[in-house]
């Protein structure tokens, strides 16, 4: 479980890279200090485990469903990634539940200045859209944001100058995708609300009806 504070940008040092899987070795310093094998450790917003690590860098694999599903096939080396650590049970929580698990990747369609923030509208695939709303939270490459615009097809975010300054999102632009990690209870909420399988491999549908039958 992350928080969605990014902790330090680190770079890519070495990329091994497959028809569908990837071994990323990453230099940082600051999350070094307390690393362990299997640790995990988000990159750009993705829980990826510690296989390896030194004094300024660590290695983790990206498999065949993570590979496909999220950005980290666009990473080269000397790319700059967000890194946060899994959150400490009695320390801070600063930003919303992140739970590292990619929902999809969105796409910059315009980034501009706004006094002291930058705004950003990020194209989203239709299936996640159900699941954004005014002052609700995203992760975006694991950074924890308030969406403040909806329309059918995109969501719109704002970044302080500290977020821009210190996360990989404000060194990109137009036409650049990203990671998307949508707030997990709206997930919750939008599975039940839309049916789940039962045992008899039938769905249950919660609707309007269902609640006035039981007393809601």
């Amino acid at each position: 479980m992350f928080t969605g504070i990014i902790e330090e940008l680190g770079t890519v040092s070495s990329i091994k890279k497959s028809s569908e899987t990837i071994v990323l070795t990453i230099a940082a310093s600051a999350i070094l200090t307390d690393v362990k094998l299997g640790d995990s450790i988000a990159v750009n917003g993705v829980c990826l485990t510690v296989t390896s690590f030194a004094a300024n860098q660590f290695t983790v694999d990206v498999m065949p469903e993570t590979y496909m599903s999220t950005t980290l096939k666009e990473l080269n080396v000397r790319s700059t990634v967000n890194l946060e650590r899994a959150m400490a049970a009695g320390g801070r929580f600063g930003g919303h539940f992140v739970s590292g698990h990619v929902d999809g990747t969105g796409e910059i369609v315009y980034k501009r200045p706004e006094q002291n923030a930058i705004y950003y509208e990020i194209k989203m695939p239709q299936h996640l859209m159900m699941y954004f709303m005014m002052k609700g939270s995203v992760s975006i490459d694991g950074t924890s944001l308030t969406i403040f615009g909806v329309t059918e097809d995109t969501i719109t975010v704002s970044l302080i100058p500290h977020t821009v300054a210190h996360t990989v999102l404000g060194a990109k632009g137009k036409g650049q995708h990203v990671n998307v990690e949508c707030d997990m209870l709206a997930k919750y909420v939008g599975r039940m609300m839309h049916g789940v399988p039962s045992e008899t491999n039938r769905k249950k549908e919660l609707t309007y009806e269902f609640f006035e039958q039981n007393g809601f």
